[in-house]
């Protein structure tokens, strides 16, 4: 139910609702008539566009899923704030594993950038190792493409091959 807009992690109204057990109606109205807890970086009604794009990534929408008024999008501390004003247990339960739930997605998002990191630390100090690997490779075919010496000795008569009889009587 967390969904991406705006650069922004946020939970729609619709979805809280649902969570909070009460109607999307209901907690419009709770928000509208505390709405100076609710500034610009905790709660943004979506556009036209942003409602479309966002209703196009659900397959199948829920009975009354679409409103003809735009929906509220509640950033990590606009749904904090909804705690305050949606003041019953069941509020303050699912606020707790909303909470949660933006702080684990919050720490995936550090750990996976501290793996991006390290991985990109790995391929640098292999490519080092490898670059070097490479350069010994290459001179190494370089010295077996140049012709090499004959070692040896090497004689200047013919001798007859084995099984051949020679006149000398040896």
């Amino acid at each position: 139910m967390i969904h991406h807009v705006r650069g922004q992690r946020v939970m729609l109204d619709r979805d809280l609702a649902e969570l909070y057990g009460v109607e999307t109606k209901v907690l419009k109205q709770a928000v509208r008539r505390n709405i100076k807890r609710f500034p610009g970086d905790f709660l943004f009604e979506l556009t036209l566009d942003e409602n479309k794009s966002l209703r196009s990534q659900f397959v199948t929408l829920k009975r009354g899923g679409h409103s003809k008024y735009p929906p509220m999008a509640f950033t990590e501390q606009g749904v904090a704030m909804l705690s305050s004003v949606l003041n019953s247990e069941r509020a303050i339960q699912v606020n707790i594993q909303i909470m949660r739930a933006f702080t684990r997605i919050r720490q995936l998002i550090l750990d996976s950038a501290d793996l991006r990191r390290e991985i990109e630390d790995l391929r640098q100090e292999t490519d080092g190792k490898f670059r070097i690997v490479f350069q010994t490779l290459e001179q190494l075919l370089a010295e077996e493409a140049r012709p090499k010496k004959k070692i040896g000795f090497t004689a200047k008569e013919k001798l007859p091959g084995y099984g051949v009889k020679r006149d000398d009587g040896a």
